[in-house]
Parts: C-alpha cells; sequence; structure tokens
C-alpha cells in the first residue's frame, strides 16, 4: 500500500521539525510538505493533494478554525487538530471538532517535547481512513419523554469522534436520564471546556467526576482525565472513584478500567461503546455482557473510526451494533420500567 500523505500547517518551526521528527519512522507515513500558514498550505494543499492535514489552531495571517471552516466546505479532508491545552486553546479545539476536524492532539510543553505527538501516527493512520462529518447535516434531536428509570446504570466510552456522537446521545436524554458514566479520550486540558460545552446544550446535569459523586438519575459525570481513571465504587448509592494508575489499553483515562469497575452492577448496567480507534472498553464489555449487562456499540456507518466498537462487535462483547442517530432510543428503552425491548430488533 502506498504510505499515508501528510502536510503539516504550523506556524512554529519547532513543532513542524518535531512533528516531521515522529512521523519520519512510520513507513505508513510520508510527510510531503510544510506550510507556515494557512495561505501558504492552500497552495500545497492544491500542488501535494495531501491525504491529510495537521493543523495547528493558531497561526498569523488567518486562524486554524477559519481555514479549517475554508477546508471542509470547499475540499473536505481528514484533519488533526494541533492546538495548546489552555483554556483559549482547548476551547479552540473544540470548536475545531464541531467544524469537521477528526480529531484535536495538545501541544507539548517545553518539558514534555522530547515525547511529545507519540500517538499522533496512529491518529493520523484513522484519521486517513475516517468517515468525515461535515457540519451542519445531523438533524437536530429533542429530548425524551417520559421516561421513568428502572434502576440502571449506563457506562459509555468514546475516542476518536465522540465529542459529537456523544453530544448527539446526550441531546435525547431526559432531565431526569439514568446515571451516566463516561470515558472519552481526550488530553486533560481539554476536558474541562468539553464538559462545559456539553453541560449547556443537553437537559441533564453535566459535570466532570469527583470522588464520591453519587450515581443519581439525572447525573452525567465525564470521567476528568490526568492520572485518573474513572470507576465505579457499588453501595446502595453507587457512586465515581477516581482511581491513580498507569495507562490501561494504551489510554488514561481508560474504558476498560471504567467497564471492570462495573462488574458488580453487571444486572443493573447497560455498555456502550461508540467510535474510536484501537479496542479500548471492549474486552471488559466482554466481562460485563457475560455478568449480565446489556451491551451496545455504535454501527459501522455512523462511526467516524470504526475501531473500538468494530473489536466489540466482533468478538461477541456487543450484542448489537446501533446507528448513532437512534442510540439514545436504545439506552433509554433499556433503561425504562416500560417492556418496550427495542434493541431486540437488531441484534447482530
Amino acid at each position: 500500500m502506498e504510505p499515508i500523505r501528510v502536510l503539516i500547517v504550523d506556524d512554529s518551526p519547532t513543532i513542524r521539525h518535531l512533528i516531521k521528527a515522529r512521523l519520519a519512522f512510520d513507513p505508513r507515513l510520508l510527510v510531503i510538505g510544510e506550510a507556515s500558514d494557512p495561505y501558504e498550505a492552500r497552495e500545497k494543499i492544491k500542488s501535494l493533494r495531501p491525504d491529510v492535514l495537521t493543523l495547528d489552531v493558531e497561526m498569523p495571517r488567518m486562524n486554524g478554525l477559519e481555514f479549517l471552516e475554508k477546508v471542509m466546505r470547499l475540499r473536505p479532508m481528514p484533519v488533526v487538530m494541533i492546538s495548546t491545552e489552555t483554556h483559549h486553546g482547548s476551547l479552540a479545539a473544540l470548536e475545531a471538532l464541531s467544524l469537521g476536524a477528526v480529531d484535536c492532539v495538545g501541544k507539548p510543553n517545553v518539558q514534555q517535547l522530547p515525547d511529545g505527538f507519540v500517538n499522533l501516527p496512529d491518529l493520523l493512520c484513522a484519521a486517513a481512513g475516517a468517515r468525515l462529518r461535515l457540519p451542519g447535516l445531523r438533524p437536530p434531536i429533542l429530548p425524551a419523554t417520559g421516561h421513568v428509570w428502572n434502576g440502571n446504570h449506563v457506562f459509555i466510552g468514546s475516542s476518536t469522534g465522540g465529542v459529537d456522537a456523544l453530544e448527539t446521545i446526550l441531546s435525547g436524554y431526559p432531565a431526569d436520564c439514568p446515571p451516566t458514566l463516561i470515558t472519552q479520550h481526550m488530553p486533560e486540558g481539554f476536558l474541562a471546556n468539553f464538559a462545559s460545552r456539553l453541560a449547556g446544550r443537553i437537559a441533564p446535569k453535566l459535570q466532570l467526576a469527583y470522588d464520591g459523586a453519587p450515581l443519581g438519575q439525572g447525573r452525567v459525570y465525564l470521567a476528568p482525565g490526568g492520572n485518573f481513571h474513572l470507576t465505579v465504587a457499588p453501595g446502595i448509592v453507587p457512586s465515581c472513584r477516581l482511581r491513580a494508575g498507569e495507562k490501561c489499553s494504551g489510554h488514561r483515562p481508560s474504558v476498560d478500567v471504567m467497564f471492570d469497575s462495573a462488574l458488580p452492577l453487571a444486572a443493573r448496567s447497560v455498555a456502550v461503546l461508540l467510535t474510536g480507534m484501537g479496542s479500548d472498553g471492549a474486552m471488559a464489555m466482554g466481562r460485563l455482557r457475560a455478568a449480565g449487562a446489556r451491551c451496545l456499540a455504535q454501527d459501522e456507518a455512523s462511526c467516524v473510526v470504526f475501531g473500538m466498537p468494530r473489536v466489540a462487535l466482533e468478538t461477541g462483547a456487543a450484542e448489537v451494533a446501533v446507528p448513532l442517530g437512534r442510540m439514545a432510543e436504545e439506552i433509554l428503552a433499556l433503561t425504562s420500567r416500560s417492556v418496550r425491548n427495542v434493541v431486540q430488533r437488531h441484534v447482530v
């Protein structure tokens, strides 16, 4: 197979050099050019026809968001944003994802430079084969009504493409939704702003998880990242636990760690795997299903990257593939006292 052709767009020579060096020894990738601003990038896109871009958020003459909007409107292609993890940088990165970027990567600081962009090669390979999501094409989803909680808890894992997928699902949640824990692969510096963004757009109360947070009805908790995995502690009222630890399945926070912690609650659990590269969550989902949990995976057609859900479906960990537009409905069916059980119609 021909290598994936990468164009690096960043005004910092240091960052361009660091990205190029990180990609240099990966035979799957070929850096075909560099650009220091969007105007230079525009000409190189025309002449070099890259398969994927890395794009800095903050650049002179035209910022990365403005350029991304033009790219997605005039010549849609996979883009991975490179952004600082500052408050402003993470807000811009989230806006980039809403404009159609596949994913975003935090810029390393001075101390992190030697180890910067470790996961970028795999991310660029996944991005090159990603299903592009063009902005403005998703119909609005209204919160469900008449949901009567049956005591089941929901655990959701997501990665590349998960920002849009989570917003789609949670937009369909009523204010009195089932208790829900979410592990989304994202740099720590982006997660607080992601939580704030989601909280302002959905009916339930959503916040970053904290140690001891009760899993009550109408509550949605997002893993805060950093040095901690998000887990659940069983009890009369189960609660969140932040557990320090090494990466698991290549990630911290890890979906596998969260799912495994839910094993004591398996008979009262619904586990969901959404779009993302790799396999985090798939093995632990299998253990949850064996212990009595209901297990759903996003279908291929609606995934940006059909990685984590694919492994869950191929191994039998997930009992059903569900289109993103129907995932909220399926989750609510499994957490409602109603006898309706939608997923039985879609078992694979």
